[in-house]
């Protein structure tokens, strides 16, 4: 019997829990008590689901404390962030809870005569969900609320890393659900595989990679998917920017619990030489505090594992190996734990990889161009595109360069980094695949539109 295994980054010796993989059988148990529970979830009034999401928020709410001291010490979260993902996790609870009362269709005039001719939506059925560890608590609920909400049953299987987070979070939400209608099945690839090919709707977000597997696989079998995946962002800095500020908030957007966010700041463009940036930049990522992620200051804590360390690492070598320069970081800490220092390279070449690929940690890439059209083609001459931001006081320039923008998020005089819950949220490119999450858009994905006509009898 294979083992899932989670460690906490900071402290790799020691175990976080210990549990058997689930199997393919598994899997395929857990499916059956799902397909099982769904329909009478689905055919509950709305106000059932409500309560119970509603109780689930409030479960999750008593439980803070613990689930930030857990998100902590499973993947080396900062303890701040961890209880804005917290927070995030009982506010998404609380939204979906709500939206089981929006409309489930429109009415509309038959076209031959009396009658009636209405849309109604209705759900899938059983949601597969493969999730990430960089947001162990919001990811899966932003995916999981929605799916309750509109009448689905759910299937969850965590990254391995983030396994005690996904078994807590189930402890305290099945309780207040019909059972087997939520199960988390820890593993790797194979509890993956079996849960899309178990699954009538499929919600994946991770690397690129597994991806495109995952969106073929669901794809071959004729079901709706959804794959988040990687990003390479682009932060654009006009001569007209507030370079203090402009510097703070690109700072924390690269580096902020580690660079470990697909949204986070990877290509930072400077549009002319904006007076002082460079120095700015640097003065505020050194000022970053960096160790321990439960002390209250902490901003950059470990990164997950060993493996991440040395990707990040060799990044950073091959940069300056390639005529780049190093501004700061390029270096591990000292003593256990996987950390490493954050780290900003400048005068890369166009096509060397912290330019093209996404390295998740610590680690980004400073350039120059003349021109907002020359930032434009910079910003968007990648396969991806999730997070991109602008840095300007010029209206027409932020217009243009949102309308310029192949990213699925634009930000202006904000980060790249962050995402707002009750907005949709998605990419381009290779970033993302299928419809977007979150928001009023989490409907269109996990419910499936019929349409009715209704003429008089014997007319």
């Amino acid at each position: 019997m294979s083992v899932v295994l989670s460690v906490s980054p900071q402290s790799p010796d020691e175990v976080v829990v210990s549990v058997p993989a689930a199997s393919a059988a598994d899997v395929g148990k857990a499916a059956e008590a799902a397909r099982a529970a769904q329909p009478g979830w689905a055919a509950a009034p709305p106000a059932h689901r409500s309560a119970a999401l509603h109780a689930a928020a409030d479960a999750v709410a008593a439980d803070a404390a613990d689930l930030v001291a857990l998100t902590v010490r499973e993947v080396g979260k900062p303890v701040t962030e961890a209880r804005g993902e917290v927070a995030r996790a009982v506010d998404l609870l609380r939204y979906y809870a709500q939206q089981v009362y929006d409309p489930a269709g429109a009415v509309h005039e038959p076209s031959g005569g009396p009658g009636l001719a209405y849309t109604r939506r209705r759900p899938r059925g059983v949601a597969g969900l493969v999730t990430p560890w960089n947001f162990p608590l919001a990811i899966p609920l932003w995916k999981a609320a929605p799916a309750l909400a509109f009448g689905n049953a759910v299937l969850l299987k965590p990254a391995p890393q983030a396994t005690a987070c996904a078994l807590r979070l189930a402890e305290l939400v099945t309780p207040h659900l019909p059972e087997g209608l939520l199960t988390v099945l820890p593993g790797d690839a194979e509890a993956g595989q079996a849960v899309v090919a178990a699954s009538d709707v499929v919600s994946f977000t991770g690397s690129a990679a597994v991806g495109a597997v995952v969106g073929s696989r669901a794809v071959a079998r004729g079901v709706p998917v959804q794959c988040e995946m990687g990003g390479q962002n682009p932060t654009v800095v006009l001569p007209d920017a507030d370079v203090e500020s402009a510097a703070r908030q690109i700072a924390y957007a690269a580096f902020g619990y580690a660079g470990q966010k697909c949204t986070a700041t990877k290509r930072i463009i400077l549009v002319g030489d904006p007076a002082g940036f460079t120095d700015a930049l640097v003065a505020a990522v050194t000022a970053l505090a960096c160790g321990d992620p439960a002390a209250p200051d902490t901003t950059v804590g470990p990164v997950i594992d060993e493996a991440a360390r040395a990707r990040v690492l060799a990044a950073a070598d091959s940069g300056v190996a390639a005529g780049g320069r190093l501004l700061t970081g390029g270096r591990a800490a000292d003593g256990p734990g996987w950390f490493v220092a954050p780290t900003v390279l400048t005068d890369l070449p166009a096509g060397h990889l912290l330019q093209q690929e996404e390295v998740f940690g610590p680690i980004c890439a400073l350039s120059r161009v003349d021109t907002l059209d020359a930032a434009l083609d910079a910003a968007n001459a990648v396969r991806y595109g999730l997070s991109a931001a602008v840095f300007t006081a010029d209206l027409d320039a932020a217009l243009r360069f949102a309308d310029g923008s192949a990213a699925g998020q634009v930000k202006v005089n904000a980060p790249t980094a962050g995402v707002d819950f009750y907005l949709p949220f998605g990419g381009e490119r290779d970033s993302s695949f299928g419809g977007r999450e979150q928001g009023k858009a989490a409907q269109d994905f996990y419910t499936s539109l019929r349409t009715v006509t209704v003429a008089p009898a014997g007319r």
